[in-house]
C-alpha cells in the first residue's frame, strides 16, 4: 500500500482563498495571459512573468555578467593581496637592514 501526502483539503482550500484574497491569483492569471498573448514568445517564460508583474532587478544575461565581473574582481583581489604581502616582507627586510 502506497501513501502519497496531501495536505489536508481544509488547509489546502484557506490558501487557495488566501491568494485570491491577496490578489495572486489574478496577478499571476494576467502575467500567464499576456505570455500567451504574445506574438513572439520570449526564449525565457519565467523572465517574462516576472518582469511583467513589476519585479526589478538583473535578467539573466546581466546576472552572468555580473557573476563573471565578480570572479574576475575576486581573482584580482586575491592578487593585490598576495602582491601586498610580498611588499611588507621586503619593506620589512629594508627598515630591518638599516
Amino acid at each position: 500500500m502506497t501513501s502519497t501526502y496531501r495536505p489536508n483539503e481544509s488547509k489546502r482550500e484557506e490558501f487557495r482563498r488566501y491568494l485570491e484574497k491577496g490578489g495572486v491569483v489574478d496577478s499571476v492569471t494576467r502575467a500567464l495571459v499576456a505570455l500567451y498573448e504574445e506574438a513572439e514568445k520570449p526564449n525565457n517564460a519565467a523572465e517574462f512573468v516576472r518582469r511583467y508583474m513589476g519585479a526589478t532587478g538583473p535578467d539573466t544575461a546581466e546576472l552572468e555578467t555580473m557573476k563573471n565581473e565578480l570572479m574576475s574582481l575576486r581573482e584580482k583581489n586575491e592578487e593585490l593581496t598576495r602582491e601586498n604581502e610580498t611588499l611588507k616582507e621586503k619593506l620589512q627586510k629594508y627598515e630591518g637592514g638599516q
